[in-house]
């Protein structure tokens, strides 16, 4: 139903409202002098189909598709409540073969299209591979927690997923145990939902749309601003019919601009409306796919967009900056969710580790692999440091790695510059 909706768009911009007010008019109704609310999950089809087809839409989602489907999963120890090595079991080839002739990369991009159009991205295990939910058909079952002594609801916990038909009809129920429920963003609506970074810029995606449709219809018309023509009194209609054919049989179009236009006697021409150049027509578009960039969590420069390729933003320092907040900022926090959720269906196998993402083979962070080695370049000078004044190299490698130096012990011996002249055989 959604789906023919979403088709019959001109139509309801023919009508006096405006696709941002036809589609609140399906969040909210009255019936018999009451006021009633639909559920945004309901919309959230109609969304995903509107905003998938806005280039700059699809281009953030690529974008970010691309890299977070980049890395794989392993264990991850923990030691003295900080995160150790990584190991891998047999249990994690469900991560590494999701489906038939499928990849983790694979099951990644698919998890980033649902998370992006629809806000959640449901998965089950079924028969030694994962089989994916249809967001649009997932309610989300949650109850009330009452308080022992009140007797009065405080709360709400998840109770499970049911995934119904097209006639709401129940066709399976999981447990929370049974579902991975990626959701990078909280839904401010509801407690255990998801919400699509979309909403907020739909409004902005519209109006891109809406912009490319004023291009097409200005190369349609001559690519030049509107004309009015006038006409001295006494003209006949049937005149006026034939020059209004020929005129627009011979100037409009894209590929009939810039020839002569000639007049009969009688008739005048006077250009109104304003050019592509008065309008700024490439700031105004500009600014509205920065936006749209912005709530995908990716900078103008990373995606290719016209307003991250002018002036200083491909400068080095400037790229490595935008690239550094891209990763750290939009694709880790992502890399952590995934790893969260999936933990559901390939927990670790002790109490002492998690599921955790390996990054260190994606191409787009190896600057950062770069930052790492000085890092530890820089760490084992500290170490080197710490032994040669007498400490113990036990505790120096402990304190060091956990940043903490309460841990640090001294064997009792210090070095020979520390010790008073005299002291020791020669």
């Amino acid at each position: 139903m959604l789906t023919k909706l979403a088709r019959r768009r001109l139509e309801a911009r023919e009508s006096q409202y405006s696709w941002p007010d036809y589609l609140r008019l399906w969040e909210k109704f009255g019936f018999n002098g009451m006021t009633y609310v639909v559920p945004s999950g309901n919309l959230s089809e109609l969304t995903a189909l509107q905003g998938a087809n806005n280039p700059i839409v699809a281009a953030c989602i690529n974008t970010r598709l691309l890299v977070f489907s980049e890395v794989r999963f392993t264990y991850q120890r923990w030691s003295a409540g900080r995160p150790g090595e990584y190991y891998g079991t047999p249990t994690l080839s469900l991560l590494e073969r999701p489906w038939p002739g499928a990849t983790t990369g694979d099951l990644l991009a698919r998890m980033e299209v649902d998370a992006s159009l629809y806000g959640n991205s449901y998965w089950v295990a079924q028969n030694g591979e994962l089989v994916r939910l249809d967001p649009t058909r997932v309610i989300i079952a949650s109850a009330d927690v009452v308080d022992s002594q009140t007797n009065m609801p405080y709360g709400r916990r998840l109770v499970g997923y049911s995934l119904v038909n097209d006639r709401h009809e129940e066709l399976a129920f999981f447990t929370p145990d049974e579902v991975c429920h990626y959701k990078p963003l909280a839904d401010p609506r509801h407690p255990f939902r998801g919400a699509t970074w979309l909403t907020s810029v739909l409004s902005d995606a519209i109006a891109d749309d809406e912009m490319t449709t004023y291009k097409h219809a200005f190369l349609s018309n001559s690519a030049t601003p509107n004309m009015v023509v006038k006409f001295e009194p006494g003209v006949s209609e049937e005149a006026f019919k034939k020059f209004k054919e020929r005129l627009e049989s011979n100037h409009r179009g894209a590929r009939q601009q810039f020839k002569t236009l000639y007049l009969g006697a009688g008739a005048d021409v006077k250009m109104v409306g304003s050019n592509l150049n008065e309008l700024n027509f490439k700031a105004v578009q500009g600014a509205g796919e920065t936006r749209i960039a912005a709530a995908a969590g990716v900078p103008a420069s990373i995606v290719g967009i016209s307003e991250g390729l002018a002036g200083s933003a491909l400068n080095a320092g400037n790229y490595t900056a935008a690239r550094r907040r891209f990763a750290d900022g939009t694709i880790r926090p992502l890399w952590r969710a995934a790893a969260a959720a999936l933990q559901t269906l390939v927990p670790p196998p002790d109490g002492g580790s998690r599921l955790w993402y390996d990054d260190r083979d994606v191409s787009f962070l190896q600057e950062d692999v770069l930052d790492a080695a000085e890092i530890r370049g820089k760490d084992a000078a500290t170490m080197r440091t710490l032994v040669d004044g007498g400490f113990d190299p036990t505790s120096v490698i402990d304190a060091v790695t956990t940043g903490d130096m309460s841990r640090l012990t001294h064997t009792g011996t210090l070095s020979v510059q520390l010790q008073p002249p005299g002291n020791g055989e020669a």
